[in-house]
């Protein structure tokens, strides 16, 4: 967390993560490679290098959208939590297969012109004025590019060097590159395919991820009612062992509140990490779990165990006939507040 930087800090959890993601993409183009010979057209067959190519390309994309789908299915139903837990090495995978995919490409089509590779890409086709036949290679080229420098700052150290904003704002290029790609496969393999199922699997991919995001963003915060300077969070019975609810006061940060060891605690709902929503985590071994990326903090005084550094504003709690008020004004970062016992 704060202590040092290591390449990657594998964990049980990381190993398993990414061998089943690297397992589905191994399947998906061992099968795609062997399946996709059945939809060509009998008098126009596709080669094998072509053939490689849509299958990473495909791969890609499909990982893409994957990857932006989580976030907000997430936040619909807790039960996808557990697929936001490294997602950054979800987008690194991913990164490598759209630049296999662009590889392949380079390879197969630009390698025997009068020029360098790079330059026979670039300037193979210029006819920016016309919708048909328009260079959709641009796109493709923008749309890795954004995923290279995303894949390239995952790390903490990143995080760290670029403050929490500017890096997230950064990572939210991504929707840009997702456009990007879009319109890459439209006006590129969409116009010469011959068969619909390309098109509609795009369609599809694309609809859902901009559904998804529609959906979670009706979501209503929970805001609590403000009595004599204190806010309702409503029933104890609510909040369940080692999990939490987050109550949002009027012009502030939402609150998350945690029950674990029949009392209650209460810290800001952002994680110290990646502002992640710690409501929507977990008590893990005693503390608060991130459900983005496992970071963890202690409930009297959020702050994360030795030898990590990171520290929560904490927030007063009492309870009067069984509904938790919580005082609004938040603490200093790591200040011990004692937890209020369930009776």
């Amino acid at each position: 967390m704060s202590e040092r930087y290591v390449p990657v800090g594998w964990n049980v959890t990381k190993i398993v993560y990414d061998a089943v993601v690297l397992g589905i993409v191994g399947l998906y183009v061992s099968v795609f490679l062997w399946i996709a010979p059945s939809f060509q057209h009998a008098t126009q067959p596709l080669d094998d290098y072509t053939m490689r190519m849509n299958a990473f390309g495909t791969c890609a994309f499909l990982l893409l959208s994957l990857i932006l789908s989580i976030g907000p299915a997430a936040r619909l139903d807790p039960r996808f939590l557990p697929l936001l837990y490294n997602r950054r090495h979800l987008g690194v995978i991913a990164t490598a297969v759209a630049a296999t995919h662009a590889y392949a490409a380079l390879d197969w089509y630009f390698s025997y012109g009068p020029y360098d590779r790079f330059e026979m890409l670039l300037r193979g086709n210029t006819s920016f004025f016309q919708a048909h036949g328009f260079p959709f290679e641009v796109f493709g080229i923008f749309a890795l590019i954004v995923m290279l420098l995303l894949a390239s700052t995952s790390h903490d150290f990143w995080l760290r060097f670029l403050t929490p904003p500017v890096w997230k704002g950064l990572h939210m290029a991504l929707y840009a590159a997702y456009l990007a790609v879009v319109a890459h496969i439209s006006l590129g393999a969409l116009q010469a395919a011959a068969n619909p199922l390309l098109a509609v699997v795009t369609g599809f991919c694309a609809l859902g991820v901009a559904s998804l995001h529609v959906a979670a963003s009706r979501v209503p915060p929970v805001e609590a009612a403000l009595i004599d300077g204190w806010l309702d969070a409503g029933p104890v019975a609510a909040i369940e062992e080692d999990h939490g609810i987050v109550v949002t006061p009027p012009d502030a940060e939402p609150i998350a509140i945690f029950r674990h060891g029949g009392a209650l605690s209460a810290v800001t709902n952002l994680c110290a990490h990646q502002n992640g929503p710690l409501g929507e985590g977990r008590v893990i071994d005693g503390c608060i779990t991130c459900p983005w990326h496992g970071y963890q903090y202690r409930l009297e005084d959020g702050c994360a165990p030795p030898p990590f550094t990171e520290k929560l504003a904490t927030f007063r709690l009492r309870i009067v006939d069984g509904v938790v008020w919580v005082d609004p004004r938040p603490n200093p970062p790591g200040t011990f507040v004692d937890p209020v016992a369930v009776t």
